[in-house]
């Protein structure tokens, strides 16, 4: 699991939308302060978390954690 890319393709997909940090934390239940731990490489999400980003984008949770592309 590489967390930069993690985070480089987390930020990719929610500017993809269009979204603030904010507006995809109002959208999917979580903080503000996690999505930015989360874009920041500073966190990684729980598998639960990480699901629901991955349901939320469209992508497999692998591609999001860079297992696949």
């Amino acid at each position: 699991m590489d967390l930069e890319l993690f985070a480089e393709r987390l930020t990719s997909l929610r500017q993809e939308k269009g979204l603030t940090m904010k507006e995809l934390g109002q959208a999917t239940g979580f903080t503000h302060t996690a999505i930015s731990y989360w874009e920041s490489a500073k966190r990684m999400p729980s598998a639960g978390n990480l699901y629901e980003l991955a349901l939320f984008f469209g992508v497999s949770a692998n591609f999001l954690i860079g297992l696949d592309d």
